[in-house]
């Protein structure tokens, strides 16, 4: 395997786990809260929201 992609491999695969572990974690504030709109369950949503692009770039410049 080329260096430089097993390190993109790796990312990739830690994004998937970051991913994972985020939506666990929203899902789990909104059952606390009750809320889809407090501001923590908004917090991680945006968080995850920003990890979802980065991992969709991520697999778009992959397919060039």
């Amino acid at each position: 395997m080329h260096p430089a992609r097993g390190d993109a491999d790796a990312r990739r695969l830690s994004l998937e786990d970051e991913i994972q572990m985020l939506r666990s974690r929203m899902e789990q504030l909104f059952m606390q809260e009750n809320s889809f709109t407090s501001d923590n369950v908004i917090a991680i949503s945006s968080l995850l929201d920003l990890k979802i692009n980065e991992y969709m770039r991520g697999r778009h410049r992959k397919r060039d």
